[in-house]
């Protein structure tokens, strides 16, 4: 039974984010439940796992979202693998962590995506994705990661016993 908990999870983060984000948020702009998910729990797990989060959780909002197929599953599983380095250098209960660590692994998802798409050669305005998209994304995530946050550290405690 605790083996479903974290698929379940991310299935259940999907679904909020395809359906009841999307009404939040202003000029296409929405938080992404699926990052903060994986950062919060790459922080509280290890790298590891938390590149198996990221992995799995990336390629169901690819399948999801239908945007360039790869993206967000070698972006958030990167995401995971980063945040998860700090596992054991964090103080897991304090109340700035997920707040910092979600600002933080948005920019770097965000330029490594940027990244990703130039090298693939699509022609990136970095200006104007930062400054347009990025920007706001910190601000819709950072104001998610501290519920989410909660609720993870909930359930590592649960699956961990």
């Amino acid at each position: 039974m605790k083996t479903m908990i974290w698929p379940g999870t991310i299935v259940i983060a999907i679904i909020i984010q395809s359906t009841l984000l999307p009404l939040v948020g202003v000029k296409g702009i929405c938080p992404d439940l699926l990052l903060v998910l994986v950062v919060s729990y790459a922080l509280l797990s290890g790298k590891e796992k938390g590149v198996g989060m990221g992995f799995f959780a990336g390629l169901l909002q690819d399948l999801a979202f239908g945007s360039i197929f790869g993206i967000n599953t070698l972006s958030k599983l990167a995401t995971g693998y980063v945040c998860g380095l700090a596992e054991r250098k964090v103080f897991k209960e304090h109340v700035l962590l997920p707040v910092v660590a979600t600002a933080v692994a948005t920019v770097f998802n965000g330029l490594f995506m940027l990244m990703v798409l130039y090298m693939l050669g699509y022609k990136v305005d970095i200006v104007s994705a930062l400054m347009n998209n990025l920007v706001p994304l910190v601000g819709y995530n950072v104001i998610i990661a501290i519920p989410v946050h909660h609720i993870v550290y909930r359930l590592t405690a649960f699956t961990s016993k």
